[in-house]
């Protein structure tokens, strides 16, 4: 491959910035969706499962809905992928956060089992079904287009953009849950009140796309496409053949990631509700103040890994999960609310190391020409068989054993796996051009040194699997 410097991108922060925040959105509404889902699981239960008696077991019921949805995040991320690598990542982006907007509304608009009988959970499923589907290609496609968006030495201090857009979506329906608990009645919620932030989303979505539109290709891909125009006809077992190293590391540095995050967001929730039995709105209180600290903390930590390397702030993340996880569970059972507090930041602190470095780094695990592709499928599957399942096997896990620290264990043994996989397999990337790309730059100093060190440009052009 010979060398052309002027494929060197220099990318404005500034302009990568607004980048992030018009991807961002989408992650936000995603979460909204999530985080509402998660903090009005109760009344959801109550509404579309009456016919079960057991209060226990109606909301295993809802937790499963939620869980068979994540089924359809692999399909999402098979056709999602193929047309973002094809096509372009905009087109992607700009669809997936429609369909998002219109599932969280129709969620709204469901009526109960008690007006329609066995179609209302149904039509709860279709909805979490569609949910599952666009949201297949949404976060695959927002983490490319960001990392091929930003220069590469600020790709995990910006990346982690787009999880500020998860923690401000979950934080805006706690908020939002929190004040119509405290504004609105028990029957008040049970009977209309529940619907109002699933109809709201719909215009956070609507915002999204708005400002989608307005999006231009990323250059990375624009390059590729130029260089390589029938690169993008790999097919999906080639892509095994060669790349499973890299699939495996992303398989699983994606099934952390996602249990210790649903373990908080989604879980935990209930957890506080209905295992330590704390109050709806001070549970809603707790987990949005925590949620706020993440953010900071997320943005400190994706500095951390653009100086020092994704690889040690995973470590960080997971020998700190590994070994405290059980100790929040346990300050939990003390019903003592400061140490309840103590217990949900120890578990919000570590899970911000993999909102600062998962964005910025899985992207980076893969070349241009499968980029969107390989990671949509592998982050879907991963998310599917260990995040969506999560709040299902937790609250499970607590309904058989009798144990409330059992969560705890189930975060410990994932942690564990996961120090075995990233210790031993995955390679820093942080400060490198992408795979099969030129160099993203901020500076004509930068430009310089590239230029004038093309093997540093392109480090990755020995691997012959290019």
């Amino acid at each position: 491959m010979d060398f052309d410097k002027s494929n060197i991108n220099m990318v404005e922060t500034k302009k990568a910035k607004k980048t992030v925040f018009a991807t961002g959105i989408g992650n936000a509404m995603e979460w909204f969706d999530f985080g509402l889902y998660s903090y009005l699981a109760v009344i959801i239960s109550q509404n579309f499962f009456s016919s079960v008696q057991n209060d226990q077991v109606k909301l295993i019921f809802t937790f499963a809905t939620f869980a068979i949805a994540f089924l359809l995040r692999p399909v999402g991320g098979i056709i999602f992928g193929i047309i973002g690598d094809k096509y372009g990542r905009k087109v992607v982006l700009t669809t997936t956060i429609i369909m998002m907007a219109f599932s969280t509304l129709l969620i709204g608009l469901l009526p109960t089992y008690d007006q329609i009988g066995i179609w209302a959970p149904i039509l709860l499923l279709l909805g979490r079904v569609l949910q599952g589907f666009s949201t297949g290609g949404e976060y695959a496609g927002a983490m490319v287009y960001v990392a091929e968006s930003s220069p590469d030495k600020k790709r995990n201090s910006l990346g982690c953009g787009l999880e500020i857009g998860t923690l401000s979506g979950y934080i805006a329906a706690s908020v939002l849950s929190g004040v119509l608990f405290f504004a609105l009645s028990s029957e008040q919620m049970a009977s209309w009140g529940w619907r109002i932030p699933f109809i709201l989303g719909l215009f956070l979505g609507i915002f999204g796309f708005y400002l989608r539109r307005k999006l231009e290709e990323s250059p990375v891909y624009e390059n590729d496409i130029e260089a390589t125009p029938k690169r993008d006809n790999v097919n999906f077992l080639t892509i095994i053949r060669y790349y499973y190293k890299d699939i495996i590391v992303c398989f699983v540095a994606v099934a952390f990631f996602n249990c210790t995050n649903y373990m908080v967001t989604s879980y935990l929730p209930s957890y506080l509700q209905g295992v330590v039995k704390l109050d709806d709105t001070l549970v809603s209180l707790l987990i949005t103040v925590v949620m706020a600290v993440m953010i900071p903390l997320a943005l400190m930590f994706g500095r951390v890994a653009d100086k020092i390397g994704e690889k040690k702030v995973f470590l960080i993340g997971l020998i700190g999960t590994a070994v405290l996880s059980t100790v929040a569970f346990s300050l939990f059972q003390t019903k003592s609310l400061v140490f309840i507090i103590i217990g949900i930041f120890i578990l919000g602190f570590f899970l911000s190391t993999y909102e600062a470095t998962m964005p910025g780094s899985l992207p980076t695990m893969f070349y241009t020409h499968i980029r969107y592709r390989t990671l949509a499928v592998t982050f879907n599957v991963s998310v599917s068989l260990f995040g969506g399942t999560t709040p299902l096997i937790a609250s499970s896990l607590v309904a058989k054993t009798g144990d409330p620290l059992s969560p705890a264990y189930y975060l410990t043994a994932v942690s564990i796996v996961g120090i075995i996989v990233v210790g031993l397999l995955h390679v820093s990337t942080a400060g490198k051009s992408l795979k099969g790309s030129y160099p993203n730059v901020s500076s004509q100093k930068e430009f310089d040194y590239y230029a004038e060190n093309p093997k540093k440009a392109l480090w990755w052009i020995k691997d012959k699997r290019v």
